[in-house]
């Protein structure tokens, strides 16, 4: 594997790249092509003559060409595979369209369009991005790896297609998440798309659907399971350490069986997190900290109802304990106030239960005295009503759970409830900002999952936040990364979340404004990484430098997608 690498002139401090190929090689190299770009030096030095047109774009010009392209396509679906196809042969310009138009764009690259993308991934396939790791031939971990297209990967996202959004087990086609986890560090936090990785492992799918059919592109079997599984990710773990001792391993969309057992397996052996349950909880954290400081209360002010509890919902509570914890509660007294809902209803004492949710159920002797609908089984409506929430939280994939009866409920509880519908994509939410205006006479305070255009209240037209990982996850890798750190710790996602909030005015907060603008998102990412450097600095395990230094190392690290010049190096 050859490393990728910026060089530095001695003589005339000019930057610049060098490329190992020349002619079509240099072309169909999506990392180093720059299309009609190319200088009239460069095509004569890469032998690019005729290859291209005469005339030599500038990077505007491009991007002036991609943009009329991409608008006329209809669909997000024909939108998504007009980017993907961009990336696939340009990526320098596919980052700067993005980043010059990512309010638009993100919901194609990423969520919502991006789980219509997986769950056709097998029929929409064109080329490989990334690498495909499965059980059959978790022997060959080394020889795979070293097909990596550079030797220096930074950030490797990985997972096993399993738990897709809230789709489910979508087996190989789950490949288009970590392609999009990806994509959205390089435009967050300008990490060098050359120094990321995306990685499925197949494992098998339990997706009857995906099983019969003919064009599906995965291991034709059930999910293993056990020994057998925990084998696969043990042989891929040590093969990450063996081939890129130094990258960051984020665990993406994996089973609520397997998320949490083996975010703590290697957590410590390797610098890895887990973004569905860390990142979830800590943008979650952030969302809530602005709301209830834009009523002028506190975290421990307030009665929480998580709706779903596997990975996101743990992420959320835990993330939330520790916020209150920072209030001066204790870990009992937090976890009081937090009232947890899965499949059976509230989640009690007693229940057949995951081990990860044992440590959240509530006593019986909670319910004793609460007026139920139907007796033996206390529903989100009774929760609600009877713990006087004043924060609801939606992570459970079942669209419409917040009807008209909770969101009116959660108004009588609270003047001001805040209402987080955060399940992707849109089609799973758990409602929509127009109902929870409604139920509420807009006395409210909204985030979701998926984008959803601009709500009237009071006939005053306000965007809606989006309660996006984007926030975080950027971020704190840049930081980790930059840092040095040899793992990643909660007390790191909460120095992200407090860098966050730290970014809305707390009159912005009061009227509704949660989060800052996706447009400002290299901001966030480099304020986050900050925090994260230097939290990881505190606690022994990242570099010893000054706040001075870490800012300035971080800011160099932000890649800006322009053209640098090549010189042709065999």
């Amino acid at each position: 594997m050859r490393k990728f690498s910026v060089q530095l002139d001695p003589l005339t401090g000019e930057k610049y790249i060098e490329v190992p190929i020349k002619g079509h090689l240099l072309v169909n190299n999506p990392i180093y092509n720059k299309g009609s770009a190319f200088t009239e030096q460069e095509r004569e030095q890469l032998d690019l003559h005729g290859i291209f047109p005469q005339h030599i774009s500038t990077m505007e010009q491009q991007v002036r060409r991609v943009y009329e392209n991409y608008s006329k396509k209809t669909t997000p679906v024909e939108k998504y595979i007009y980017l993907l196809s961009l990336l696939d042969r340009n990526e320098t310009l596919f980052y700067r369209l993005v980043l010059d138009n990512a309010e638009e764009m993100l919901p194609i690259v990423y969520t919502p369009t991006v789980g219509e993308a997986a769950k056709t991934f097998s029929h929409l396939f064109r080329r490989p991005r990334g690498l495909y790791i499965s059980a059959n031939n978790i022997s060959f971990i080394d020889r795979i790896l070293s097909n990596a297209p550079f030797s220096n990967i930074n950030l490797i996202v990985v997972t096993d297609g399993e738990r897709i959004l809230g789709l489910g087990d979508q087996g190989v086609g789950g490949m288009a998440i970590p392609v999009g986890k990806t994509s959205l560090y390089v435009v967050g936090a300008g990490l060098h798309p050359a120094l990321c990785l995306p990685i499925l492992l197949d494992v098998g799918t339990n997706n009857e659907e995906l099983l019969s059919d003919p064009l599906y592109l995965g291991l034709k079997h059930k999910r293993l399971i056990g020994d057998e599984y925990d084998n696969v990710v043990e042989e891929f773990v040590k093969g990450v350490k063996r081939c890129f001792p130094h990258a960051l391993l984020q665990w993406e969309d994996f089973g609520k069986h397997n998320a949490l057992r083996t975010l703590n397996r290697y957590r410590e052996r390797t610098c890895s997190f887990n973004d569905d349950m860390q990142g979830t909880g800590a943008v979650t954290l952030a969302v809530i900290h602005s709301a209830v400081y834009g009523k002028n209360e506190k975290l421990k002010d307030q009665q929480y109802v998580i709706f779903g509890f596997g990975q996101a919902g743990y992420g959320i509570a835990s993330t939330l304990i520790q916020g209150m914890i920072e209030e001066g509660l204790s870990i009992s007294e937090a976890k009081e106030r937090i009232y947890p809902i899965d499949k059976d209803g509230l989640i009690l004492e007693g229940m057949n239960l995951n081990e990860y949710q044992k440590s959240f159920m509530r006593k019986q002797n909670v319910v004793s005295g609460w007026k139920l609908r139907q007796e033996g089984r206390v529903t989100l409506f009774d929760t609600v009503i009877n713990a006087r929430a004043s924060v609801i939280i939606g992570v459970s994939g079942v669209k419409d759970a917040f009807d008209e009866d909770v969101l009116s409920q959660m108004a009588k509880n609270t003047a001001t409830p805040i209402i987080l519908a955060l399940s992707n994509p849109t089609i799973k939410s758990e409602c929509t900002p127009e109902q929870v205006v409604k139920a509420t006479n807009g006395r409210c305070m909204i985030a979701t999952g998926s984008p959803f255009p601009p709500v009237k209240i009071n006939n005053v037209e306000k965007k809606v936040s989006q309660c996006n990982n984007m926030y975080i996850f950027p971020g704190v890798g840049l930081g980790a990364i930059v840092s040095m750190t040899s793992q990643i710790t909660d007390k790191m996602f909460i120095a992200a979340a407090k860098a966050l909030v730290s970014l809305v005015s707390s009159q912005d907060a009061s009227q509704g404004f949660l989060l800052p603008d996706i447009k400002d998102i290299r901001k966030v990412s480099e304020n986050v990484a900050i925090a994260v450097a230097q939290e990881a600095r505190d606690s022994g395990l990242g570099v010893r430098l000054s706040d001075e230094k870490l800012s300035e190392l971080i800011k160099n690290a932000m890649w800006q997608p322009r053209y640098l010049p090549y010189r042709y190096e065999e």
